[in-house]
């Protein structure tokens, strides 16, 4: 008969797991990080994407994998895309909110139609930018990011974001001056 395992024993092995996912998981921080940041456009948001992947793994029992390097990296590459959707989530609910018309509006529902093509207008400009261009118009106006700010998380100068966005805004100028031909009395 085999002598129970003391309890050191037992604590040993989930210890010693804990401290390999440790050094794997911050030998690949920045890795993970500039994946994430890549796909998401800012390295603030990397990083604390990337900490609450961490905290994921760190919070359940650990799993047992191949290549654990390998694993995480597609998990921050998941966390990325799952972080982009929920942006977009975000952003279709507020644009539905916009495009509501309010009750201040209440009595002029022809103002309403129109403000509502107006942003349908925008809305279809912008998804026809270029990728690099659209992300550098949202993180400025929806997010609030500063021109150095994002310059430095794309790894760009700030002349070419200030030059991306002047691109973005000249397409959303020029989508208002298109006449809609669903809204014949309004003029360009």
């Amino acid at each position: 008969m085999t002598p129970p395992e003391s309890p050191e024993i037992e604590h040993a092995e989930p210890r010693c797991a804990r401290a390999h996912f440790l050094q794997v998981f911050l030998s690949q921080r920045s890795q993970m990080e500039a994946l994430v940041n890549r796909r998401v456009g800012c390295r603030a948001t990397a990083a604390d994407l990337v900490q609450d992947l961490f905290v994921r793994f760190w919070r359940r029992p650990l799993v047992q994998v191949e290549e654990l390097s390998t694993y995480l990296l597609r998990c921050a590459g998941n966390i990325a895309i799952d972080h982009l959707r929920s942006e977009g989530t975000r952003v279709r609910a507020n644009e539905g909110l916009m495009a509501q018309p309010s009750d201040s509006v209440g009595g002029e529902p022809q103002a309403a139609l129109e403000a509502g093509n107006d942003l349908r207008h925008v809305e279809a400009a912008l998804r026809a930018l270029p990728e690099r261009t659209r992300q550098i118009f949202l993180l400025n106006r929806i997010h609030g990011r500063k021109y150095a700010e994002i310059a430095k998380a794309m790894g760009l100068s700030q002349s070419a974001v200030e030059k991306h966005m002047m691109r973005a805004l000249e397409a959303c100028k020029a989508s208002l001056r298109e006449p809609d031909p669903r809204t014949p009395g309004k003029a360009p």
